[in-house]
């Protein structure tokens, strides 16, 4: 009997017996789902002597012996090369994904944009891209324009462009995957291309700007490449991001001064852990007949209040907070330099990677924002001195004494 088992069933098969007995030859196939019972099996049995198939239902699961084939194990592995942005927040993207790749066996090298020595390589996630190397993966640094030289010459199945935002800076990438016969094309493209709407959240097919620079790459990928797959993701969270996001509320609430939020606070927005961005790109990857063609809200499945980001991080970090609301008109800032997210509904949901890549998330915002203040006060964050001259003059705008 052989057996092709997977994590969550197995098949099992018989092959006809070869006995002298009068009875007709028999195909058998059992299948056991251990996640809908862990006793219930199922046996399709087809005869020689007639076309008709008969399914029974078992009370305890056939075990498997000959052998067995893990379908993880038996899955195309594929060589990968994520050109990965040498700066801001979706840098962190391309190092989560080149792990879990390599974690499932994929041969995986990242081209980061710009040389090694730069001083943007002495920060998060580049310092740590020796987890890369160590696990098996390849890091560059160079020009995409070159990126046929960059790499050596070396052929890929995938390529992940992890850094344009628009078709100039995408196009030469692009077209050299073409040119290397790349099977599959994907882009980190960004949720803040969707018009504003009054019927949030943001699903994939909502009206996008015309004229946002990834909105052109979507474009184009889809008309060059057989494969292709974009992915817009939003805000995130996640150890060796460098840009701002839960930070930003940890600097104050530590140091005891009141959070300056823009408008009534109940603006509805979406953070992701990137570990969720990760596994959505790797199963395009392990899928990408499903995942062909599509566009992907890369982002969680649960929207947070701005108040509601401030009271979390307040709570992971054992401490109570004071919101305070202002109009910026009113006290003349630019909202956009006096606050890490917009001061708008903005959120999306990942309808589509659900209901047509079988993907869940794991974001869990209360949990994740614990281990990322550990990680805030093991690096010595919360004793950094600190100013905060936008915040002093919106508190002082609405006349709140700021702690010295």
């Amino acid at each position: 009997m052989a057996a092709l088992a997977s994590s969550s069933s197995s098949l099992l098969f018989s092959p006809p017996s070869l006995s002298s007995s009068p009875h007709p030859p028999r195909l058998s196939l059992f299948l056991s789902l251990p996640h809908s019972s862990p006793s219930l099996s199922f046996s399709l049995s087809i005869s020689s002597s007639s076309p008709s198939f008969l399914v029974k239902p078992h009370s305890t699961p056939h075990s498997a012996s000959s052998f067995s084939i893990n379908a993880a194990t038996a899955a195309e592995k594929k060589k990968v090369l994520i050109v990965n942005t040498n700066s801001g927040g979706h840098a962190i993207i391309g190092f989560y994904f080149a792990k879990e790749l390599l974690a499932s066996g994929h041969s995986v090298t990242v081209l980061t944009i710009g040389e090694e020595g730069s001083d943007k390589m002495k920060k998060p996630p580049f310092t740590r891209f020796s987890e890369i190397v160590s696990g098996g993966g390849k890091t560059v640094w160079g020009d995409p324009g070159g990126v046929g030289k960059v790499v050596g010459g070396e052929a890929f199945d995938v390529v992940l462009d992890n850094n344009g935002k628009d078709l100039d800076a995408v196009r030469p990438v692009a077209d050299w995957a073409k040119s290397t016969g790349v099977k599959q094309f994907l882009f980190i493209s960004s949720a803040g291309i969707y018009k504003p709407t009054d019927e949030p959240p943001h699903v994939e097919g909502d009206a996008v700007k015309a004229d946002a620079g990834h909105v052109g790459v979507e474009k184009y990928i889809s008309e060059i490449f057989d494969n292709w797959t974009s992915f817009r993701p939003q805000y995130m969270i996640g150890s060796g991001n460098n840009k701002d996001c839960e930070e930003w509320f940890f600097d104050r609430i530590v140091r005891d001064r009141p959070v300056p939020i823009p408008g009534s606070g109940m603006q509805l927005t979406n953070i992701s852990h990137v570990r969720d961005l990760s596994s959505m790109l790797t199963q395009a990857v392990e899928n990408p007949t499903a995942a062909s063609g599509n566009i992907f809200n890369c982002v969680s499945d649960r929207a947070v209040t701005l108040d509601g980001m401030a009271r979390l991080c307040a709570k992971a970090a054992g401490r109570e907070v004071t919101i305070m609301h202002y109009d910026p008109k009113t006290v003349g800032v630019d909202a956009r330099k006096a606050f890490p997210f917009r001061n708008m509904h903005f959120y999306a949901e990942p309808r589509a990677a659900k209901e047509i890549l079988g993907w869940k998330g794991t974001t869990n915002l209360p949990e994740d924002l614990k281990e990322r203040f550990e990680e805030y006060v093991k690096i010595g964050r919360d004793k950094k001195p600190m100013e905060f001259p936008i915040d002093d003059k919106i508190l002082e705008s609405i006349k709140v004494p700021v702690a010295v």
